[in-house]
């Protein structure tokens, strides 16, 4: 399959066409409504009335479907490049009904490296239900190829993975898996990149799969998930799943998310400066050890990255120099960033992933990815790009003034 991409521009592949037009129209039409409202309402009625037992205008039950819902699903389904999107209640609620395609004995290959709840739900939950799971480095094609067995179904990947931000080569990724064989489903998520920096549907994925909670959205007040696909089965299969087990969001947080869609493109612009400035930034400063950003060359994955990509997130990983008491005291020394889970709205906010978005990976798990003590994630988001540098600058003073540990008091970490 060729790449999507034709030329480049700034480093990265050219913005998909027409992105910022579908974003803002696509769903959206007012003559679906007969108030012709040119922002869709908000349908929060749980049942709609039938012309007689069984005759209903696609509208039943509001868990079965919903106005509000379908225009968010049409939207989204339009930013992927892809014939359908359903949506969920979460991205958890979206990992769990994607395993359901799955049944009893059969395999899982899930990226190494990947937010701490799909892990916990495959290696604690889905393991229980009979399914055969592993997790591999997807970026190494060589051990994603030993992997693969006959019961393998489905292979799961993050890129960029979260916190490590490793890239996986989508394309050869799923030459390799639909070779071994064509009905294995691969899976991405492409939560980090957003619909707007990268499409793995067009470079061979089966299911393109989203935490909205963060970039879609974009605000930090919607919860919910996302899958879209091109395959008609793959669609009417989810669609059965999402009815049946019932992980649908809101009407209300549907709306919110779709309202976040119509400034996606402007607001992952702002998210990619910025992140640029504070990685450069970062990795010129002598209290950091190293620096993990797709759209530095330093990263070992960068020039995948500018093959399959439009741009990078705001999201950056780094190793801060000295022990856990300097990690803590930039976390706790920083004002305009906050401490806290999640990323992608316009707050800039900073984590330790080892106490918390990843502290249900076991640690022999963490120390073999390098999730240590020293490593802090970073969504910066859309200020001003001179406060964001002011901010990680003074708690970077502030971590540093600390004593760094001898290798005496280093036994007692």
């Amino acid at each position: 399959m060729a790449s999507p991409c034709s030329e480049e521009q700034s480093g990265f592949c050219t913005p998909f066409k027409s992105f910022a037009t579908k974003a803002i129209h696509v769903g959206q039409e007012p003559e679906q409504w007969k108030s012709m409202a040119v922002v869709p309402p908000i349908s929060l009625s749980t049942t709609f009335k039938q012309h007689g037992p069984g005759n209903h205008t696609g509208f039943e039950y509001s868990r079965s479907g919903n106005p509000t819902r379908n225009c968010l699903e049409k939207a989204v389904a339009a930013l992927d490049d892809a014939k359908y999107c359903v949506a969920f209640a979460s991205g958890m609620a979206t990992t769990v009904t994607i395993t359901h395609l799955l049944k009893a004995g059969e395999g899982i290959i899930c990226m190494d490296d990947v937010y701490g709840g799909v892990n916990c739900y495959f290696q604690s939950i889905a393991t229980e239900f009979g399914l055969d799971v592993s997790f591999v480095d997807c970026t190494k094609l060589k051990l994603l190829k030993a992997a693969l067995k006959a019961n393998t179904k489905l292979v799961w990947i993050e890129t960029p993975s979260n916190p490590t931000m490793k890239v996986v080569d989508i394309q050869a990724c799923a030459d390799l898996v639909h070779e071994h064989n064509k009905d294995t489903l691969l899976v991405v998520d492409n939560t980090f990149m957003s619909a707007y920096f990268q499409r793995p549907l067009a470079l061979g994925a089966d299911i393109c799969m989203y935490s909205a909670t963060k970039y879609m959205n974009g605000h930090s007040d919607v919860v919910m998930g996302l899958a879209s696909v091109n395959r008609d089965d793959l669609y009417e299969r989810l669609k059965f799943l999402q009815n049946a087990l019932g992980g649908v969001p809101s009407p209300f947080d549907c709306f919110l998310c779709n309202r976040g869609l119509k400034t996606l493109h402007l607001r992952m612009e702002r998210h990619l400066k910025n992140a640029m400035t504070a990685a450069k930034f970062l990795e010129a400063n002598s209290r950091v050890e190293r620096v993990i950003f797709p759209g530095l060359p330093s990263h070992p994955q960068h020039e995948v990255v500018k093959r399959q990509c439009t741009g990078c997130p705001g999201m950056i990983s780094f190793y801060i120099k000295g022990n856990l008491e300097h990690a803590t005291t930039f976390l706790k020394s920083l004002k305009l960033f906050a401490v806290a889970d999640s990323l992608g709205g316009p707050d800039s906010l900073a984590e330790l992933p080892l106490i918390m978005t990843h502290a249900p990976v076991p640690e022999k798990e963490r120390k073999v990815l390098g999730i240590t003590d020293t490593l802090i994630r970073l969504s910066v988001g859309l200020e001003d790009e001179a406060d964001i540098i002011e901010d990680l600058q003074q708690a970077l003073a502030a971590a540093v003034s600390i004593r760094h540990p001898t290798s005496e008091s280093l036994k007692c970490y």
